[in-house]
């Protein structure tokens, strides 16, 4: 069971999704709202992975670990508050299925997206969104054109078994979610450097 704790919060966050299973895991802590207790809510949390450190997607990053004394999993342990890094194609449980971790910057230099074949589930932090929308390549790390190799590396990874898809921001997708990841690889290359 996935549940985006961010769900009907008003304020500037990322999505925060709550992995239920044998390894109870958050992907992603959000900022600006009180996900300690919706964690509680759940029953606890394991571990706390992280797509990147932008401060929307670890502003509650503090307040989740000391509540829950659980380590942080990210790309790079230099980032502030990353206790364990996660390398590229490395295997992570999250809940009752295994990942596999895709370095995928372009966003950001530490950006994962976590693809699980049998859950058939992709979490896609910034990289890719509903519609073909992708990440913003404007702020600092942001390179456009590494941001669209790594979704042709998702486009290549993934089929059309894929059945969800997580993403850092909007609604998750359960319609055909691999046609929204060659979406934002077509709107990504003809956007060029302009974004």
């Amino acid at each position: 069971m996935i549940s985006n704790l961010a769900r009907g919060v008003r304020a500037f966050t990322s999505n925060a999704f709550y992995v239920d299973g044998e390894r109870r895991v958050l992907v992603d802590a959000g900022a600006n709202f009180d996900v300690v207790s919706r964690i509680e809510e759940h029953g606890g949390v394991d571990a706390l992975v992280l797509t990147h450190t932008h401060r929307d997607h670890v502003g509650n990053l503090p307040e989740v670990v000391d509540a829950f004394d659980v380590d942080v999993w990210g790309f790079d342990t230099d980032q502030s508050g990353v206790d364990h890094a996660i390398a590229d194609e490395e295997r992570v449980a999250l809940g009752d299925h295994e990942y596999v971790a895709y370095h995928t910057p372009g966003h950001k230099d530490d950006h994962l997206c976590f693809h699980s074949p049998d859950a058939g589930v992709l979490f896609a932090g910034d990289l890719v969104f509903q519609g073909g929308s992708f990440g913003r390549t404007d702020l600092e790390e942001g390179d456009h054109p590494l941001l669209v190799d790594s979704i042709e590396r998702m486009v290549d990874v993934l089929d059309d078994d894929l059945a969800a898809m997580h993403t850092g921001h909007g609604p998750s997708v359960t319609d055909g979610p691999y046609r929204h990841v060659e979406a934002a690889l077509e709107s990504a290359r003809a956007a060029g450097g302009r974004r």
